[in-house]
């Protein structure tokens, strides 16, 4: 359990310094997410981006695995 909890903690320290990178990647404005705006509310639903994200963290997984 601890080696599990320092690995996501090095995972997110290291998602913080690629930030200024990592949010110039399209993910969140793929065609598919829905986004919904009205006079006071805007709701947004990355359906499309967080179907990738998930298959490109299971073959990632699954490679790792074997």
């Amino acid at each position: 359990m601890s080696r599990t909890l320092i690995l996501i903690g090095i995972g997110c320290i290291v998602a913080g310094l690629l930030w200024p990178w990592l949010r110039q990647l399209p993910l969140g404005r793929l065609p598919g997410d829905i986004v919904i705006v009205r006079e006071n509310v805007r709701f947004f639903f990355p359906l499309t981006s967080c179907i990738v994200v998930s298959v490109v963290l299971t073959i990632l997984f699954w490679l790792f695995r074997k």
